[in-house]
């Protein structure tokens, strides 16, 4: 009775964890393509900023700028990993976490500024790591606009009047490189946001639709037993009343509210099976998917007609010997069929063995509650391995749909 629910939940619970954590596995490769976005464009800058000072300075003031350099640029590692976890709850600023970046942004500014003169230079860093706090949507906008224009026009004075028209076309590369940095860090991050919303909402449908899912079979169940119990409450309630002056009407209604109760028990059962029934080729299609996501190469060959395929007696086999799969195959390959035959159905589902199989594959508990459910549907169940291949295969009768039109006699 149990083998059905526990192969179904197991198979359930296998898939929604193993989409979970393919999911995650996107995400955080997203989150650290977009942060490697983020962090490997301020090196660029740093190396130019090193190499003309290096220029016109020496290599000792060159060297101490590009400490300070590394310094920053390591800061802003801190707000830029604190961003992937933020919520809407989570404040602008972290003083505790984030004083220590704006301190060391201000310096290295104030000092790279000092240094070479250019007031992007000088301005840069500390921009730089506002951007990465966690402003809210639309002030993010407004702040990287100012940002941008306070760049542009900081760099209509350096290249006028700090460097003039002679300056090393370098100069001109860092000015522009730096004026941009700043909207495309909040570009990267606007696609980190977008990505999240999407994940966040993709749950919340998920759960939605679990809960009106619930609603539902609530409301059916509702219906069904309240109709029943009420129904049964009368005739007992009649029964009651009619054994003192007529024990045989009486009676006549302890059977009909007998009858009753069966009638709601395969109700309820009837509605569970209408909630567990699922298409064989979806049954198929969804333990193809739950291998693949189990990183096994899997593939089904499903016949034309399989909706006429006995699905009460096929899906529970199909669900099992899947987790069979996950649990005791090789990982590496498998490959299912449903195929008509003459006057039955026949299901195979091959898979490699793993290593630490046992040489028998006799009858586990697993392919003995098969081999029931196979022959309570009038079929059979082979299990056989050769060399490192696990087949099974389960035979069922095909159900007979009547011709219409047929006339007898």
């Amino acid at each position: 009775m149990s083998s059905q629910p526990e192969s179904a939940a197991a198979v359930s619970a296998a898939a929604e964890a193993r989409t979970a954590l393919r999911l995650t596995r996107s995400i955080s490769a997203t989150w650290w393509y977009v942060a490697l976005t983020v962090v490997l464009f301020e090196p660029v800058v740093l190396l130019l900023v090193t190499a003309l000072v290096e220029g016109g300075f020496g290599n000792l003031t060159a060297a101490a700028v590009g400490v300070g350099g590394l310094v920053w640029w390591l800061a802003t590692l801190r707000p830029l990993l604190d961003y992937r976890h933020r919520t809407v709850d989570t404040p602008l600023v972290n003083w505790r976490r984030h004083l220590a970046p704006l301190l060391i942004a201000a310096a290295y500014g104030l000092a790279a500024g000092l240094v070479t003169g250019v007031w992007v230079v000088g301005v840069l860093p500390v921009i730089q790591v506002l951007m990465l706090l966690n402003w809210p949507p639309g002030v993010r906008l407004r702040v990287v606009l100012a940002a941008t224009a306070l760049l542009v026009a900081l760099a209509v004075i350096d290249v006028r009047l700090t460097l003039g028209p002679s300056a090393d076309t370098k100069w001109f590369q860092l000015i522009s490189l730096s004026v941009i940095l700043p909207a495309m860090t909040v570009s990267s991050l606007w696609w980190w946001d977008v990505l999240v919303t999407l994940d966040r909402a993709r749950a919340s449908e998920a759960k939605l639709a679990a809960t009106q899912e619930r609603l539902r079979l609530a409301t059916d169940v509702h219906d069904l037993q309240g109709h029943h119990l009420q129904v049964i409450a009368l005739q007992l309630e009649l029964a009651e009343r009619l054994m003192p002056r007529d024990p045989e009407a009486g009676m006549e209604q302890l059977r009909a509210a007998r009858a009753s109760v069966d009638d709601a028990r395969q109700g309820t059962r009837d509605l569970a099976t209408r909630f567990r029934a699922v298409p064989l080729s979806d049954e198929l299609a969804n333990a193809v998917d739950l291998l693949r996501a189990a990183c096994t190469k899997a593939e089904a060959v499903v016949d034309p007609d399989a909706s006429l395929a006995p699905a009460s007696a096929l899906g529970p086999v199909i669900r099992e010997t899947t987790t069979n799969v996950l649990r005791h195959g090789g990982g590496r390959w498998a490959r299912l069929s449903l195929s008509r035959s003459d006057r039955s159905w026949r299901y195979e589902i091959s898979n490699d063995v793993a290593d630490s199989a046992p040489e028998s594959t006799g009858g586990g508990s697993g392919l003995e509650g098969l081999a029931r459910r196979a022959a309570e549907a009038g079929g059979d169940l082979e299990a056989r391995r050769e060399d490192e291949t696990f087949t099974v295969v389960v035979t069922v009768p095909a159900e007979e749909v009547p011709a219409e039109g047929k006339v007898a006699g």
